[in-house]
């Protein structure tokens, strides 16, 4: 399944789905925040552009996109006012692929825009923001013209799902899994690992020719704790979506051939990985590399559930949702989610449900 071919990984289909998947989102995304905005007015206090160009790799559509823009731009605004220097102005590319809905962020630009001159007599900076559709898989933009790169909850999509889980007659050998499991044989891993080093290589040497010397990235994605692939945290949420898959097989909702040929275009990877790829490319100088654990709150959404489970399910759902559709059909959606939330009970009884995240950030050297 090629990455080109989704629609729309990072949210899913209608608003309801959507809006959930963009609210887990930015919960994770608010936990590093200050490290963002560090990095940001490091960058600037170091090299003070007059033109500053940032992008965000994998923006999607919703409230979360311009939001981070605008906190973006504050950051540097404050750093400015501090130094003394002239104000820059920003160019702001947004990137998704091309299928994401790139009409609803600029259809809210007019109230950005305002809320950015909002108490200002002298009309606000100069922020300038384009759609750049495509894949970041690839360059993506012009020689050194890019001073800032964030990317958040995308790079753990990889490009394709790895060829080497196919056998010579293109067969996967990962049978009664979809992605990584204790049943996978030892060559599932290593081919998911080949190809998201494959993918975050060429993502790094494309970046390298976008991103001006001094420029910085902070990178946001799902990981897992340790060396060992089948971490807790990185493929529970994949093996109840199969067991999910399985019971509607068995109930012959599903043909059982339909399933042993889906498989997941997604690798979390460890910090060892992602530090040994980022040296072997050689582009960047890692500043720093974190990881944290966060379980999913479901806050004052809860009222919405009939039980955690019910959560977790409505979340999974937003980010697989378009996948499973295109697959097995829309037909499927309801029942399948349905058994995924009485999954999700269980595992909460039992351990509890947690996500694994890395945050780097990335000096051009």
């Amino acid at each position: 399944m090629d990455l080109e071919k989704v629609f729309h990984m990072k949210g899913g289909l209608g608003d309801n789905s959507y809006a959930n998947n963009s609210s887990l989102q930015k919960k994770v995304a608010d936990m590093v925040k200050h490290i963002t905005l560090e990095a940001i007015e490091e960058m600037f206090t170091a090299t003070r552009p007059k033109s500053l160009g940032i992008a965000d790799l994998g923006c999607s559509s919703g409230p979360n996109t311009l939001s981070n823009v605008k906190e973006l731009v504050d950051a540097v605004e404050n750093t400015n006012r501090k130094i003394q220097q002239p104000r820059p102005e920003f160019r702001v590319y947004l990137n998704d692929l091309p299928t994401n809905d790139f009409n609803t962020v600029f259809q809210a630009l007019p109230d950005f825009y305002r809320e950015l001159r909002k108490g200002r007599n002298d009309g606000g900076p100069a922020v300038y923001i384009a759609g750049c559709p495509g894949t970041f898989y690839g360059r993506l933009f012009p020689d050194n013209s890019l001073n800032f790169v964030y990317s958040s909850n995308s790079l753990h999509w990889l490009s394709k799902v790895p060829s080497g889980i196919y056998d010579e007659q293109g067969v996967s050998i990962n049978k009664k899994s979809i992605y990584i499991s204790e049943r996978s044989p030892s060559g599932v891993p290593e081919a998911f690992l080949r190809q998201f080093q494959e993918d975050l290589s060429f993502f790094l040497k494309s970046r390298s020719e976008e991103v001006v010397s001094g420029g910085k990235m902070v990178l946001l994605l799902l990981g897992r704790s340790g060396p060992y692939h089948v971490d807790r945290n990185s493929y529970i949420y994949w093996e109840m979506l199969y067991q999910s898959l399985a019971t509607l097989v068995s109930q012959g909702e599903i043909e059982e051939e339909k399933l042993e040929c889906y498989e997941v275009n997604f690798y979390a990877p460890s910090k060892e990985e992602l530090e040994e790829e980022v040296r072997k490319e050689g582009s960047f100088k890692v500043e720093m590399i974190d990881k944290f654990e966060q379980g999913i709150d479901i806050g004052s959404d809860g009222d919405k559930y009939s039980s955690y489970g019910q959560a977790v399910a409505k979340t999974v759902r937003s980010i697989q949702e378009s996948m499973i559709a295109h697959h097995f059909g829309e037909g499927v959606l309801d029942k399948l989610f349905h058994q995924y939330a009485r999954l999700a009970d269980q595992e909460m009884a039992k351990q509890g449900l947690a996500s694994t995240h890395i945050v780097l950030v990335l000096t051009r050297l």
